[in-house]
């Protein structure tokens, strides 16, 4: 996977002036497209398409010094107008192209990206790989938007809003593995970019034949493996640490890539205040 991100950094350093095929480069490197973009935003904090986008931004500032017209540099790196590409160069280096040619800056420079897999070994990540049939999750889905660290207050209020009675009949239904209530992100943009559009469903897993309440939302999910990752203390930080480390320590490690689908938690134990729990991460995995 290290290796795989290195070429197509690579590609996309020979590609900045036209655009290239990232499903065609996963499937020459062995992967998918979607599990190449989950690998690139969480290693690097930043989704593929901006990091494009700043690549561009920073070699089309040193052009700006030259003697082109501003159309033909738009045009040089996918921009139909100068207006399009000032917008996309400003977001980059907060200043404009004009700005650029009458002061030479400031700029800001995003670097050629570089991974490198460090092996230290004092981190022990407590996995099983499990398959399971088809089963579908119900409960209770909202919009809300993306969030890496701390608890998501939209997520927070989505659940408040839920009387007591409600998780206890919840629970009841459950009838398939995960266990328990779950915490379901669904359509997630597979960039992983902060502040996206994710379903978010409240609820629990129960099997294809189970019949459904009229007033629960459904997402129906497909038989498959699954990677599961035990999170143990302050919660939702020590959630968050595993999940990370997925992708910095685990698929870099494991004949495995993600696969679409949704990803879930389940809250095996918490405690009174929810500030600790016991959970396990389920992420749709495939061999590669």
């Amino acid at each position: 996977m290290i290796a795989a991100l290195n070429r197509l950094v690579d590609q996309i350093e020979a590609h900045l002036s036209d655009d290239l095929d990232i499903s065609a480069f996963a499937a020459g490197a062995g992967t998918t497209e979607y599990h190449l973009r989950r690998m690139f935003s969480t290693l690097t904090g930043m989704p593929l398409s901006e990091y494009v986008r700043r690549r561009r931004m920073t070699v089309a500032a040193a052009d700006l010094v030259g003697s082109d017209d501003l159309l033909s540099i738009a045009v040089r790196y996918g921009y139909g107008s100068t207006e399009a590409f000032g917008r996309a160069f400003r977001a980059v280096h907060g200043v404009s192209p004009a700005d650029v040619r009458r002061d030479g800056g400031p700029l800001r420079t995003q670097p050629h990206i570089r991974f490198h897999l460090t092996v230290e070994g004092n981190t022990t990540m407590d996995t099983r790989i499990v398959d399971r049939p088809a089963f579908r999750l119900i409960g209770h889905a909202t919009r809300v938007p993306l969030q890496h660290h701390g608890v998501n207050p939209h997520i927070q209020a989505h659940i408040a809003a839920l009387p007591a009675s409600e998780h206890e009949r919840l629970k009841g239904l459950s009838t398939s593995e995960p266990v328990g209530l779950l915490q379901v992100s669904d359509d997630v943009d597979p960039d992983y970019t902060e502040g996206s559009p994710l379903t978010y469903l409240h609820g629990v897993a129960v099997t294809t034949e189970e019949q459904i309440p009229a007033d629960l939302d459904i997402i129906d999910v497909e038989g498959g493996t699954w990677a599961v990752f035990r999170a143990e203390g302050e919660y939702p930080a020590r959630l968050q640490e595993v999940w990370a480390a997925t992708a910095s320590d685990w698929f870099p490690s494991h004949p495995w890539s993600l696969r679409p689908g949704p990803s879930i938690v389940a809250v095996l134990e918490r405690s009174a205040d929810f500030r600790s729990a016991v959970c396990e991460l389920w992420l749709p995995v495939e061999r590669v």
